[in-house]
């Protein structure tokens, strides 16, 4: 862990404590509200500057997040790297697409970038997408990896900004205080 960067989102009362349930379908006691951190820009451009740096080795073209949660951090990346930003969002099934006139060409490389990966579904949809238009993913990146090395293998090299040790529970396997509490699920649908 990053001390630096968990001062921050403990600055920005952005990471709450209590019992969450994570959009993953697991529970949690922590949880990095991330729109929390970098609604305050000169906060955002910071940490997403030193996410940028640690991809700086990885030649891209573009860099692509899912959205709603990687929009500012891919913006700010992208920023920092001189490079166009684009976003999949979400279709009426709940799955990420590309929109908005965002297109990708064959060959073209492709930096993925999110807030926080707890199992990393959304970012390996983001991938999926890339890849299916030809697109080739040099790397990901989030601010939090909250996995605990429990991703899946992108088949890119995967860097954080910082890593925290987060426990989750299965909902059949909450600890009595858990259980005992109702979950709020704070993050985007």
């Amino acid at each position: 862990m990053n001390p630096e960067i968990l001062d921050l989102f403990r600055q920005t009362n952005a990471l709450l404590e209590g019992h969450f349930l994570l959009r993953s379908g697991l529970h949690s006691r922590q949880f990095f509200q991330c729109a929390l951190l970098l609604q305050h820009t000169p906060i955002a451009a910071k940490v997403c500057a030193m996410l940028a740096d640690k991809l700086r080795a990885f030649p891209a073209d573009k860099v692509i997040s899912p959205a709603l949660g990687g929009v500012i951090v891919g913006h700010e990346v992208a920023r920092s790297l001189s490079l166009p930003h684009i976003f999949a969002e979400k279709d009426d099934a709940g799955r990420l697409v590309l929109r908005r006139g965002f297109e990708i060409a064959r060959g073209e490389r492709f930096l993925v970038a999110e807030d926080v990966v707890t199992r990393g579904g959304r970012v390996q949809e983001t991938i999926d997408i890339v890849r299916a238009h030809g697109g080739v993913v040099v790397a990901a990146a989030c601010l939090v990896d909250r996995s605990g090395g429990q991703h899946p293998d992108f088949g890119a090299p995967f860097i954080s900004l910082t890593e925290m040790q987060v426990e989750t529970f299965g909902p059949d396997a909450l600890p009595p205080d858990l259980a005992a509490t109702p979950a709020v699920k704070p993050g985007s649908k």
